[in-house]
């Protein structure tokens, strides 16, 4: 549990005292965090007052270092950077951030190295972008320059924003050496020592530049999640969205038990810059109608709660939980981290699992052939409860994502947005294919993106929309150019977890073509839904 917040990102956090007699935060962070750093707190710490609380102060992430975990890091080519913040937006772990700097300010802060190379090296995080140089040079105001930085020692290497950056070749992997490491930490130090990115800089409309705002990196990183975890990038942007718009004074954060309570909670590391606790598997949703009546009661009606849960804790063991809170018409936000199993336990099976994967309580044996009921749709029962909003979301999909949670934001009373989050372990895929694989699980029907708000209509067509999937109007996509059918075999056949649904030739087996009918019915079910049918 958070206790109070804490100064900027781009500084160090000092001191954070909640009651002086509990916890000193300066205190927490030099004796215990630094023991846990060093290795000596097993044998050393004796047992307090923050432990037996179980309090941990806000944002301690930020004082762990990763820097071990892999052989390689993103090398940044300024170049064919064109500021486009993919890369930014993507990194489940906060390691790579971008900033504008005005041309007079970056001239000046350089003209000050007296070293050359270490001058040129600083110059060469920084590009003349389209975005933020040629237009406003054309405007006739100050250009500015945009930088790409790396945390040395908050990446993990997954090279997830290496695929973001797609076909602008603006970051490539490097392999690392105690040389490479200090530069990195030296060109580190240089953007946490410059301001933050001017308001003039940042462009409202176009979302992905949120997270060029300090007030929207509430997520610092830190976290013991897997390399390229999905969940951490929805937990980053969902955080940014909100954060931009609402400050993180006015955000709070239920968290249900599952993979982002031990990633984010383990002592004591923490990475969230907002106010948060803890609760149990199956009810989240009802702690938060404590909290948030508690809240009205005090006059924070403004305050902003999201409950973050997986697919388990929602649709399976604490769905009674989440339908009561649907349903009590409260003003209460969900985030569902839907990876079609219970990740933390080890890959079990949950009613939000595909048809013929293979997890633990649905092994793939010759009598059955992984699992074999279809998949409870959380989208289509949300919508049935009354005045409910309700966005299922990619990641992948920037703007979507940002759009669902910003209107789940606004809107006054319960929204629940399900974001398709790549669990690789459980997934079989590689840790740089969350981003790829969450847009093929939307272009297949595996995972269709849409948006259901009361305030459209009084119809289910006038509420629902399907604005992001790729021929909305037609059973599957197709790729215009090689005329591929994109469906559910071709996702399954990318993922590890349907591996022994097909033969030394690729031909499915007769469950894997269920699963693909079960997908078609339920995307044929949305078209009706929402009218294009």
């Amino acid at each position: 549990m958070s206790t109070t917040l804490p100064t900027p990102v781009n500084e160090r956090i000092n001191t954070l005292a909640i009651t002086k007699d509990v916890i000193d935060v300066a205190d927490f962070n030099e004796r215990i965090v630094a023991a846990y750093n060093d290795g000596s707190a097993e044998m050393e710490l004796p047992a307090d007052h923050s432990t037996s609380r179980s309090l941990i102060p806000a944002g301690t992430g930020v004082l762990r270092d990763f820097s071990y975990i892999a052989p390689e890091i993103p090398l940044l080519n300024n170049e064919n950077c064109v500021g486009c913040m993919d890369c930014v937006t993507e990194c489940p772990d906060t390691a790579i951030l971008g900033k504008v700097v005005p041309k007079s300010k970056l001239d000046a802060e350089l003209a000050a190295i007296t070293d050359p190379a270490e001058r040129e090296h600083y110059a060469k995080q920084f590009s003349k972008t389209t975005k933020y140089w040629g237009v406003y040079e054309k405007k006739g105001q100050e250009p500015g320059y945009f930088g790409i930085f790396i945390d040395p020692t908050k990446c993990k290497g997954c090279a997830e924003c290496v695929d973001a950056c797609g076909n602008h070749g603006a970051l490539a992997m490097l392999q690392k050496d105690d040389t490479t490491l200090q530069k990195f930490q030296r060109s580190w130090s240089f953007y946490r020592k410059l301001p933050e990115t001017p308001k003039s800089f940042i462009n409202e409309k176009l979302l992905s530049d949120m997270m060029l705002a300090d007030r929207s990196l509430l997520y610092v990183g830190g976290a013991g999640s897997c390399m390229g975890c999905g969940e951490g990038t929805a937990l980053r942007m969902m955080l940014a969205a909100t954060g931009f718009v609402y400050g993180k004074d006015d955000i709070g954060l239920i968290n249900s038990t599952g993979c982002s309570t031990v990633y984010a909670s383990t002592y004591p590391y923490n990475p969230y810059l907002v106010p948060w606790s803890n609760s149990l598997f199956e009810n989240g949703p009802t702690y938060a109608m404590g909290v948030r009546a508690r809240w009205d009661q005090m006059g924070w009606k403004n305050k902003v709660l999201w409950v973050i849960g997986g697919d388990g804790a929602m649709l399976d063991i604490g769905f009674n939980a989440l339908s009561r809170m649907l349903a009590s018409g409260m003003n209460i936000k969900i985030l569902l981290l839907d990876t079609q199993v219970y990740s933390n336990t080890g890959g079990q099976s949950s009613t939000g699992t595909f048809m013929g994967q293979n997890t633990k309580f649905s092994v793939h044996g010759k009598a059955i052939q992984g699992k074999v009921e279809r998949r409870k749709e959380i989208a289509q029962i949300a919508m049935m409860h009354p005045n409910t909003f309700v966005a299922q979301t990619s990641c992948a999909l920037s703007n979507h994502f940002y759009k669902a949670i910003m209107a789940a934001n606004e809107y006054n009373g319960p929204a629940i947005v399900s974001v398709y989050t790549t669990c690789q372990p459980e997934h079989g895929v590689g840790d740089n294919m969350a981003m790829a694989q969450s847009k093929l699980a939307v272009d297949t029907r595996t995972f269709p993106v849409l948006s259901y708000d009361p305030r459209k209509g009084s119809k289910i067509s006038e509420r629902l929309s399907l604005q992001g999937n790729p021929a909305p109007k037609e059973d599957w996509y197709k790729d215009p150019k090689s005329g591929e059918l994109f469906d559910f075999i071709m996702f399954a056949k990318s993922e590890g977890r349907f591996a022994k649904q097909f033969d030394a030739d690729g031909k499915p087996t007769e469950t894997i073509l269920a699963a693909n009918q079960d997908r078609l019915e339920n995307w044929r079910t949305l078209q009706e839904l929402a009218g294009v049918i």
